[in-house]
């Protein structure tokens, strides 16, 4: 299996990912090529049996860097991909304390969702969407984001 793995990371902290995601995938002998977008145009992707993409949360959508790239991605209808994101972590509401419901998150973060409406629209099939939080504005990830990404390379090979 050949992965292309597509991110654009500001802080660093999508890279960061990325390259935990390419450890745990050779370790599994699957060969995955990183890219960041600004160093790569949506022509230039090489074969591979899936891509991921990867951005962070902006005021609750990928970035617009990303969201350019994804509308000019050209692949075949039927192309496997997979997503993994970077958002905010969620924060307590400031005066109850409570922690927002998986639902309340979904209301303000679009990451995914854009994301993916982006690739199906040009018939991609999708492997396997997940995000890893980033606890500041610039970092750190959260304590337990290298079990997601092994999570998410768990759900990637089945």
């Amino acid at each position: 299996m050949k992965i292309e793995y597509f991110h654009a990371s500001v802080y660093g902290n999508g890279a960061m990912v990325a390259e935990e995601f390419k450890k745990q995938m050779a370790a599994k002998g699957v060969m995955v090529d990183v890219h960041h977008i600004e160093k790569m145009k949506p022509e230039e992707m090489q074969s591979a049996d899936l891509y991921v993409f990867s951005s962070p949360g902006r005021f609750g959508k990928p970035i617009k860097e990303m969201r350019r790239f994804l509308k000019e991605v050209d692949l075949p209808s039927g192309t496997k991909y997979a997503i993994l994101t970077t958002e905010p972590a969620p924060k307590p509401d400031k005066k109850t304390g409570k922690m927002p419901t998986e639902e309340e998150i979904g209301a303000i973060q679009h990451v995914i969702s854009i994301m993916n409406e982006l690739l199906k629209e040009k018939g991609l099939l999708k492997v396997a969407e997940t995000k890893v939080y980033v606890t500041g504005l610039k970092g750190p990830l959260e304590a337990s984001w290298q079990d997601k990404v092994q999570a998410f390379v768990i759900a990637i090979l089945g």
